[in-house]
């Protein structure tokens, strides 16, 4: 059987559009406002699964979920110079309320950085309350100017989940930083989503940041989605907001910041590097229906029992706690049936026929391999949550091994468009650490630079910089992006 990999890249955005359609994940397109699309129930109940598994992880480390308003006074967006250069080409502004003209331009949320460290110098007043560390998960409006995609490039990103932490230290919010790493590694390993961790260079940082730490993984069709990023703040927004805390020592100090957020595409990266030719490859852990059974008869003699048994078998699933559901539909064929349910990617089916219910068995398949077995009716939950942890084991290691072929270690660069234009998956080279270096590769190729691994790899020993010749001090990872 051929998987999504084994189709040429030009065809995933086609498969990417048709799929979260047909499989009623996501209206894009024809709501009238570019950039924003239409959570549709399947697909809103996807999304809720995997924010209840962002929620899970962050509540699990001392998080505290609040919700913070949608819009920013232009006043208090302005206060961190830096942030706002990066982001100004970017805000939607309100000016009207009704036909009035607001006294004070409305920004509707790019980011929260500004909004968090006001409140915060409400609500902090000693190291005491220190570390904190606040989340929400919301809608964000970023003017998108490139060409928008749906779950990947949009005005409205609907499943922003943003992080902001507060601390005594530079020290304890670098650890926060490793953190958030951790946090973040959890989730995508659940999620079946391989990665890389990239120290973002200096002229691509968080505007506002000491500096960013990203998450990357490869979809597809070659080209490389930024699918997490964790920033150290230092005290730039705090000194902006006036965010000071009495510390340990006696003394009145600004507090020290991180940022950490993630996306939909969390979501569309799921989707995309699980699929096949047939539709989604939901992992187990997150499908919001994991088991569906599929009544096999051929009259109104036979139905009768199967229907009956068919029930019998989902209220046992159901009172496990496995969300499971039949298909009746009598205008389909079993087949069809077959096709509409790995279209949408339910991790496991049940066929059931007469005889089943003679040798009290149930026959299974998993979505990933399509392949059928019986397993009898009273190990049922037994069994499935066993196939439930097998399809998810396999769908992370069928996904990591793709992504590692598409790494390559290059140590001399041709510095051309010609050669950027050739390029799928992530480069890495040699580097000597300047970023002279790295914008002059970026520029003469085309291909963006990712940054750098956050541990220095081994085999860059003795390697030379492919633009000044020097030795090198780490790699650089470079990649199409979205």
């Amino acid at each position: 059987m051929r998987y999504l990999d084994d189709i040429n890249p030009e065809e995933f955005s086609e498969w990417f559009d048709t799929v979260i359609k047909e499989a009623e994940i996501y209206d894009y397109g024809r709501y009238p406002v570019k950039g924003m699309g239409v959570w549709m129930p399947y697909g809103f109940a996807l999304r809720k699964n995997i924010i209840e598994l962002i929620r899970k992880e962050h509540d699990s480390k001392g998080h505290e979920e609040i919700l913070l308003p949608l819009l920013i006074p232009e006043d208090l967006l302005i206060k961190e110079e830096e942030h706002i250069r990066g982001f100004r080409d970017e805000v939607y502004w309100v000016t009207h309320g009704g036909l009035d003209e607001l006294d004070v331009k409305l920004a509707l949320r790019p980011t929260s950085e500004t909004s968090i460290s006001l409140m915060e110098s409400y609500w902090l007043n000693s190291y005491k309350q220190l570390p904190k560390k606040f989340y929400q998960i919301v809608s964000i409006f970023r003017y998108e100017t490139k060409a928008t995609r749906a779950m990947i490039r949009l005005r409205e990103v609907s499943t922003f989940k943003e992080a902001h932490t507060a601390h005594s230290t530079f020290e304890d919010a670098d650890r926060q930083v490793r953190e958030a790493i951790e946090i973040y590694s959890t989730i995508f390993d659940q999620l079946g989503i391989p990665y890389v961790i990239s120290k973002r260079p200096d002229f691509d940082k968080f505007a506002g940041a000491l500096y960013t730490i990203a998450f990357d993984t490869v979809m597809p069709d070659g080209k490389v989605l930024q699918v997490g990023t964790v920033h150290h703040l230092g005290q730039n927004f705090s000194k902006s907001l006036d965010v000071k805390v009495l510390q340990e020592n006696g003394e009145n100090d600004y507090v020290w910041q991180t940022s950490y957020g993630l996306s939909d595409r969390v979501i569309a990266s799921t989707i995309s590097i699980h699929g096949d030719k047939r539709g989604l490859i939901l992992p187990y852990i997150i499908a919001p229906i994991k088991v569906v059974i599929i009544p096999i008869y051929f009259n109104d003699e036979e139905k009768k029992g199967v229907i009956e048994y068919s029930e019998e078998i989902r209220n046992e699933l159901e009172n496990c706690g496995i969300r499971t559901v039949i298909d009746t539909r009598t205008e389909l064929t079993p087949g069809k049936k077959f096709y509409d349910w790995e279209l949408r990617g339910v991790p496991i089916r049940l066929e059931i026929g007469k005889r089943e219910i003679s040798s009290k068995t149930v026959v299974i398949v998993t979505r990933d391999e399509l392949k059928k077995k019986s397993i009898a009716r009273e190990k049922i939950c037994e069994s499935v949550r066993k196939e439930g942890e097998e399809i998810d084991k396999r769908l992370r290691e069928r996904a990591k091994k793709k992504m590692e072929e598409k790494i390559s270690k290059v140590e001399k660069l041709e510095l051309t468009m010609e050669y950027g234009e050739r390029v799928r998956g992530i480069i890495e080279v040699p580097w000597c650490g300047s970023e002279d270096c790295a914008l002059k590769i970026q520029e003469r190729t085309g291909i963006r630079v990712l940054g750098s691994p956050i541990e220095k790899p081994e085999w860059i020993k003795g390697k030379t910089c492919p633009v000044c010749g020097r030795n090198a001090v780490t790699s650089l990872r470079l990649a199409k992006t979205y």
